[in-house]
């Protein structure tokens, strides 16, 4: 049976490279079994380690959350856009492991990343979502997010076409 873990239970700390398989695991099941990610193809651990490196290189952050030792969901900022005017900009990224959706804990991961940002002097924080999502626009909105664009049918999975939604977050 399935319990669901209090956010007092949950470590939230930076991803390393050994980090990437327990990531790749939570990845390649969205990428299997949603429209979350437009990427079709399951990746391989060695990808997520080469992704986690280039962002934590670019200074940026890339959290785990852990319950009892065992990761159970990542969040992630990369840049916006390459253009140096847009170096206070960054999207945000948060995924969490099959069954741990709507416990709390991609809140406290998603707050976390959102507190470190805000430290790095990042002013605005871009969040995409595939559409429709209801649990992620409500995630998105009660973190101080708004809605600022919606583009129709940006997206071909699974045999069909998906919206993508744009959330914006501006530092305080």
């Amino acid at each position: 049976m399935f319990s669901v873990p209090t956010v007092q239970s949950i470590h939230i700390r930076t991803a390393v490279s050994a980090d990437a398989a327990a990531l790749t695991s939570i990845y390649n099941h969205y990428i299997l079994n949603s429209v979350i990610t437009f990427e079709e193809a399951v990746i391989a651990t060695s990808e997520m380690s080469r992704r986690i490196e280039d962002i934590t290189q670019a200074g940026l952050p890339w959290l785990v959350a852990q319950r009892a030792g065992e990761i159970i969901g990542y969040a992630y900022a990369g840049p916006w856009r390459s253009r140096s005017a847009f170096r206070f900009t960054v999207e945000s990224t948060v995924y969490m492991a099959s069954g741990i959706v709507g416990t709390g804990t991609g809140t406290a991961l998603y707050q976390a990343l959102l507190a470190q940002l805000d430290a790095d002097g990042k002013h605005c924080v871009v969040g995409a979502i595939s559409l429709p999502n209801a649990g992620s626009v409500k995630l998105h909105e009660r973190l101080g997010f708004r809605k600022v664009a919606h583009f129709e049918q940006v997206g071909y999975k699974f045999d069909r076409w998906i919206d993508v939604g744009f959330w914006q977050r501006l530092g305080v």
